[in-house]
């Protein structure tokens, strides 16, 4: 915990950048000295990227080195949030799901670790980024990934609410206004950017979430090259419910902290009740018009 001057303590969170390569051993390594170093700050959360597993040189490594959550490299984060007494999120673990021999398919799934170890959320990356830029990105996680099913609601934590989801749905504002309207106080968006994309709207939809949600916006995120093929645009940050930069990660690995003020959260919502305001019954349906409009 941290005191922001005068007042009440401020929960403390870390978020994390990093640089996965298909060395999961070496990946291990890089996340367990960011989480312990954060642990040390005082943070109570710390944040790990999309990915944070490995990132393979092709479809067919990462599906060989893919894990079910009931094995072994999980076990060690689940030992490391014990060790460090921290909540961990996992911003997206290579999952090998229950239907892996039906489908051949895996699932990104960010876990969420309470400090006793216990798996209190999965959420399976609901929206897959297949897009072809000519020149620029060519990437089809549907290939490889299924979708998920389901928007999973916000966990309690010492930080506050936090809302689980995963880098492309950070296009889709759907997810994080259901997430909102659940309770969540903090939307996380880890993530694996291209440097193209990323570039041009990481940090534009990062500040639209939280503009639009009221909310705290936590990126983690991926930083530099891979592989040969695979380079992440980083920049991992924390966004306020105004929509201002609290806290960013620099070039390179690394760990950045910003302190949850709720009680500014809940100012903001009171001065601007945008969720009151919602006209629910009419979005999703576009009257058709006939002649001049009427009230």
């Amino acid at each position: 915990m941290s005191t922001g001057g005068a007042g009440p303590l401020k929960p403390l969170i870390a978020v994390c950048q990093m640089t996965s390569t298909p060395n999961k051993a070496h990946n291990w390594a890089s996340c367990s000295q960011l989480v312990r170093e954060a642990a040390q700050r005082g943070a109570c959360v710390v944040f790990l990227p999309e990915a944070f597993d490995f990132i393979g040189s092709s479809v067919e490594e990462a599906l060989s080195l893919a894990e079910p959550l009931e094995g072994d490299h999980l076990q060690r984060y689940i030992g490391l949030a014990r060790e460090c007494g921290v909540w961990l999120s996992l911003g997206g673990f290579h999952e090998k799901g229950s239907d892996w021999e039906s489908t051949g398919r895996i699932y990104n799934c960010h876990l969420l670790l309470d400090p006793k170890g216990s798996l209190v959320a999965a959420y399976r990356k609901t929206h897959l980024f297949d897009v072809e830029m000519e020149g620029r990105v060519s990437l089809k996680e549907s290939a490889f990934t299924n979708p998920g099913s389901k928007i999973v609601a916000p966990v309690e934590t010492p930080a506050g609410k936090v809302g689980l989801a995963i880098c492309y749905d950070l296009r889709f504002p759907e997810i994080s206004i259901a997430l909102a309207r659940e309770g969540a106080e903090i939307l996380t968006y880890p993530s694996a950017f291209t440097v193209t994309t990323g570039s041009a709207h990481w940090e534009v939809l990062l500040r639209a979430r939280a503009v639009e949600t009221q909310c705290y916006v936590v990126a983690a995120a991926q930083t530099g090259k891979h592989h040969a093929s695979r380079t992440s645009y980083g920049h991992a940050m924390v966004v306020d419910p105004w929509g201002s930069v609290i806290a960013q990660c620099q070039e390179g690995p690394g760990v950045c902290y910003a302190e949850i003020d709720l009680a500014y959260l809940h100012r903001i919502r009171q001065e601007m009740p945008v969720f009151s305001h919602r006209r629910a019954d009419l979005y999703g349906q576009v009257a058709a018009q006939k002649g001049f409009p009427s009230p």
